[in-house]
């Protein structure tokens, strides 16, 4: 099947962090040592050979930039100090702006401009929106000693916009992954018996929930962060989006109420794991972090402060600080907001869809050729 060459991918997967695609002969170090390597997806070698034909179709319809985990082993293997690591994640990023129908995506991954005005905007207009249509500010306690914070933010106010821009996000991210799933496939989804999709569905969930390949890639410890980072960050946008009249109570609760303790579990499990990834870039000491892209870098940092903001309202507000608790509310929001907006649809977090989404695929065709083949 004949391929559109793109001349210019090299120059764009360069300005998206990828290492020098030049120096590759394909000596096939990277795939020997490689983990994650298996009949039909050989990591990363197809990858970099894509490139360097410029073959864009190919790419997209590739799994390899998604089911790489990169731990980094290849770029240490190379001979020739090619990168091959990095240049799997600028692939990433990559189409990552190529499933964007909007073309945000390229943007807020090629100008910093770009990405850092999107949030100061988002940002400023969540604090235009509590300066003109907040509520009381009361400083009189609830019977418990707590601050009335829904009577400054009514919880009901709030899960109607946060349904909202649940809804936003959704169109755009599902708009972005069905393109995703239609590359994906590619010619395949003509041949691949309706059933498999329904006999792999549990690869989806499975591999969203757990990042179980982490294991395969022998790198103590990463597993299990990634693991504590799922379950912190899905567990408070389940109480956000779903539990929120729950989750934003005036009630002082007992410290083993389950509303509480979740909380707390899922902060302290962001705020550990966000400030060792930082560390660790910082540091440079793995070759996973030696080489970081700007949004790498925005992620954990809004992550950290969206968690360390909520946590700091919760303690103003059963400490029974009036100011201190709407002000830190209001920042808190005005972090929170703008990181969903951008990080999830066009941006690092999108990959939570497209990789679970992926390996589910790469599972239906797997199953799907090991029928055909078992026919002949």
């Amino acid at each position: 099947m004949a391929s559109k060459v793109d001349p210019n991918i090299t120059e764009k997967l360069r300005k998206l962090g990828a290492g020098d695609l030049n120096q590759c002969y394909h000596c096939g170090t990277c795939t020997a040592t490689c983990p994650l390597s298996e009949d039909g997806v050989s990591f990363p070698r197809k990858v970099l050979r894509n490139l360097q034909l410029g073959l864009k179709d190919r790419l997209m319809e590739s799994p390899e930039p998604w089911l790489c985990y990169y731990c980094g082993d290849c770029s240490e293997a190379c001979p020739q100090n090619a990168q091959p690591g990095e240049t799997v994640m600028a692939a990433r990023r990559y189409l990552t702006s190529a499933y964007d129908w909007t073309g945000l995506s390229f943007k807020m991954y090629t100008s910093k401009a770009w990405e850092f005005g999107a949030i100061l905007v988002l940002g400023l207009l969540v604090v235009l929106g509590f300066v003109f249509f907040h509520g009381p500010m009361t400083t009189e306690l609830t019977p418990g000693g707590g601050v009335q914070l829904n009577v400054f933010a009514p919880a009901e106010t709030i899960e109607l916009l946060d349904w909202t821009m649940g809804g936003v996000l959704s169109i755009f991210l599902l708009s972005n992954l069905f393109r995703m799933v239609w590359k994906v496939l590619g010619e395949d989804r003509k041949k691949i018996p309706l059933k498999f999709y329904f006999t792999e569905i549990l690869t989806l969930p499975a591999h969203f929930a757990t990042q179980k390949r982490w294991k395969d890639c022998e790198k103590p410890g990463m597993h299990r962060k990634h693991m504590m980072l799922v379950f912190g960050y899905v567990t408070m946008f389940i109480m956000i989006f779903g539990f929120l009249k729950w989750f934003q109570t005036d009630e002082v609760h007992p410290v083993w109420h389950p509303q509480r303790l979740l909380g707390y579990l899922a902060t302290a499990a962001l705020l550990y794991v966000t400030v060792d990834m930082m560390i660790s870039r910082r540091r440079k000491e793995l070759q996973m972090h030696k080489f970081s892209h700007s949004t790498d870098w925005l992620f954990l940092i809004l992550l950290f402060l969206t968690s360390l903001t909520g946590i700091l309202v919760h303690f103003f507000r059963v400490g029974g600080l009036p100011m201190p608790t709407y002000i830190m509310y209001v920042i808190h929001m005005a972090i929170l907001v703008p990181m969903l907006m951008i990080e999830v649809p066009f941006g690092k977090w999108s990959h939570l869809a497209y990789r679970p989404m992926v390996a589910y695929l790469h599972q239906v065709k797997k199953k799907a050729n090991e029928a055909a083949s078992s026919k002949k």
